[in-house]
């Protein structure tokens, strides 16, 4: 019991270094916005970890870059995000029986986690123009302007998470003789 909580710890806090990382190996846009690979690391956290240890993982990660690049208001709804974002994941991962053992399965899970990141943004960027004073059609049109950013990170999260989930998985259960 004791070795299984211990490296529990150590891998939540291994893929929240990992978020941490990843969401610094970013492509600024021209709209200040950039994109990153902290998502697809937070998706991986949830397949690998489960989803409460895996969402932590990710929604911790987030929170320590906010905090370290002056976006520290931002942390405690990125780590809200990442827990429902986090639950889409589990879920879709639990239809496959906590088992996607074909390409398009991890797909479907990485698009329907897309999907929850996108409705997340969309109504976290409506949300901030409501409060500076917008009409909801004008704050819900200039969020939807904000999010070719975001449709860009999913879409490379679910590339980054096609190519390493299998490989990664088989160097984990390697490892470790079971998953997490």
């Amino acid at each position: 019991m004791r070795k299984s909580n211990t490296q529990a710890i150590v891998f939540v806090g291994l893929f929240t270094a990992l978020t941490v990382i990843g969401t610094y190996i970013k492509i600024p846009l021209p709209t200040g916005a950039f994109v990153h690979l902290g998502n697809a690391v937070l998706l991986l956290a949830v397949l690998f970890l489960g989803y409460v240890k895996g969402s932590l993982a990710g929604g911790m990660g987030f929170a320590i870059f906010d905090v370290l690049n002056g976006f520290a208001s931002e942390a405690p709804y990125f780590i809200l995000e990442s827990f429902i974002v986090g639950a889409v994941a589990y879920a879709l991962f639990a239809f496959f029986r906590k088992n996607p053992s074909k390409l398009w399965q991890v797909l479907v899970i990485a698009a329907g986690t897309g999907v929850a990141k996108i409705i997340m943004t969309q109504i976290k960027n409506t949300v901030i123009q409501l409060f500076l004073g917008l009409d909801f059609s004008p704050a819900f049109a200039l969020a939807l302007s904000r999010l070719p950013a975001t449709l860009i990170n999913v879409t490379l999260t679910a590339i980054i998470v096609a190519i390493v989930y299998f490989p990664l998985k088989k160097a984990m259960d390697r490892i470790l003789g079971q998953t997490i």
